[in-house]
């Protein structure tokens, strides 16, 4: 194999029009997205029925409905590490049967330190879902499409956050015991996971990754043919392709910038959007204190379906015209503006409707933004052999800042009240958008002109099973 051949798979795979493969990929992977978001946010109604259920102290409470976003951290960084040695579609089912399994094991905890173990399990496999699912979209996308390519696996996060609401009222409505109905929320998580193990089971590899990482550029040119026709008949001889080691990739000064511009901008979102979220059922009780748990759950699915999902979409359909980085600042400038008026008017968040209106802008801005984009840049900004790795460090550090706004935010409503912790979320927005200029426009522009694979000042002869 020549590195020219590895050239002429990923010069191919650039120019590859959108085909019925992609859109196949694309659902593939955004199966797991679907199941990521259930399961992390079904957590927000569930943990109300848990409370009275099980009446456990707050400590232990906020620890069920934070773990999982602790665990996410260790996943991302576990999974995403080991993507770019064995390969993608190795670590592709894996972190999906981790997910059924915990899914149906937190059902049927038979304590509240039982629950908190398997939902630290859950959050290990959403973990490593991240960078795996991203990156293997980004991988097959070609460079003018590809913000829309992944942005369609993320998108599908979408449908996760409305089906969660949806069956926490069905189970509600259905009249069954508190404890039973959490559970049945938790268990059916599995559900989606399972699917996402037979979908995922004849997903081929990444052409980019053989080609350019492991040197088997006939399997790649054989998997590229799958799905653009294109065909390509490599030279066999051997010949290093160029790539970093791990050392050369956390030393070197412009993976160093990128890493904390994708990672630290991440946390930050996270920080709020998660905190915001999963305590959504806490928030709609500060604002109308008299609601029953049913309506607060119903005012979260209107603000899902009204201003979430048409950020999705817009964001889908405009990210490659917009720009990925400059949609990202977009997004965290309109988010930290909106925190702001509800922080800063305190009658704001006295009365409900001006209050759902300006919360679900926060949600409409943050999709057609960085919940988006934090996901695509991170897929995009890293050599091939070092992709899932940089996307998985960046999920994980953006999983430890939801963690962390989940774990305080009642800390802080109690503390500051709703007004003041919401000017603590302008203030984060002001620090993403700060921190999104550290990266390049990606926009347009290849991956491996993005990952500079071409500079010998960046090769290495380290061979992938060591590269660790």
């Amino acid at each position: 194999m020549s590195g020219k051949d590895a050239r002429r798979v990923t010069a191919c795979l650039n120019s590859v029009p959108f085909s019925l493969f992609h859109l196949r990929a694309a659902l593939t992977a955004g199966m797991g997205f679907f199941t990521d978001a259930y399961d992390l946010f079904i957590i927000g109604p569930a943990l109300v029925l848990i409370k009275e259920s099980w009446h456990p102290s707050a400590t232990l409470l906020g620890l069920v409905g934070s773990v999982s976003l602790a665990a996410t951290l260790l996943g991302a960084f576990v999974f995403g590490r080991l993507a770019d040695i064995w390969g993608r579609k190795t670590i592709y089912g894996l972190e999906a049967a981790i997910m059924a399994v915990s899914a149906l094991a937190s059902a049927l905890a038979p304590n509240i330190l039982w629950l908190i173990v398997f939902r630290a399990l859950l959050g290990f496999g959403i973990g490593g879902d991240y960078p795996v699912s991203a990156v293997l979209m980004s991988e097959y996308a070609n460079q003018s499409d590809r913000g829309k390519m992944v942005s369609m696996v993320f998108s599908m996060q979408a449908l996760g956050l409305l089906t969660g609401p949806v069956v926490a009222l069905m189970l509600l409505g259905a009249g069954l015991s508190p404890d039973l109905a959490w559970r049945l929320m938790l268990g059916l998580g599995a559900l989606p996971a399972l699917a996402v193990i037979y979908l995922r089971r004849t997903t081929p590899e990444s052409p980019r990754f053989l080609a350019r990482v492991v040197g088997k550029v006939e399997e790649a040119a054989h998997g590229l043919r799958r799905f653009s026709g294109e065909v390509l008949n490599p030279a066999p001889e051997p010949e290093p392709v160029t790539r970093l080691s791990f050392r050369e990739f956390i030393t070197h000064p412009r993976y160093l910038r990128i890493l904390a511009g994708t990672a630290l901008s991440w946390f930050v979102f996270d920080y709020a959007y998660y905190g915001n979220t999963i305590s959504t059922p806490l928030i709609m009780k500060l604002v109308a204190p008299h609601s029953t748990l049913v309506e607060s759950i119903s005012w979260t699915l209107i603000i899902f379906l009204v201003a979430a999902v048409p950020g999705y979409i817009l964001s889908l359909l405009t990210i490659d015209k917009i720009g990925h980085r400059r949609l990202q600042m977009l997004g965290f400038a309109a988010m930290g503006l909106v925190f702001l008026l509800m922080g800063a008017i305190p009658e704001i968040t006295a009365a409900i409707v001006p209050f759902l209106i300006l919360y679900g802008l926060s949600y409409f801005f943050s999709e057609f933004g960085p919940n988006t984009t934090t996901f695509v840049l991170a897929a995009e900004l890293f050599p091939t052999n070092m992709r899932t790795t940089g996307h998985g460090i960046s999920a994980g550090v953006a999983k430890l800042g939801a963690f962390i706004g989940v774990f305080v935010f009642p800390l802080l409503a109690h503390a500051l009240g709703l007004a003041g912790t919401l000017m603590v979320a302008a203030a984060f927005s002001a620090v993403g958008f700060l921190l999104s200029l550290l990266l390049p426009e990606p926009a347009g522009r290849s991956l491996e002109e993005l990952g500079c694979e071409e500079e010998a000042t960046l090769t290495t002869s380290v061979e992938p099973s060591r590269a660790v």
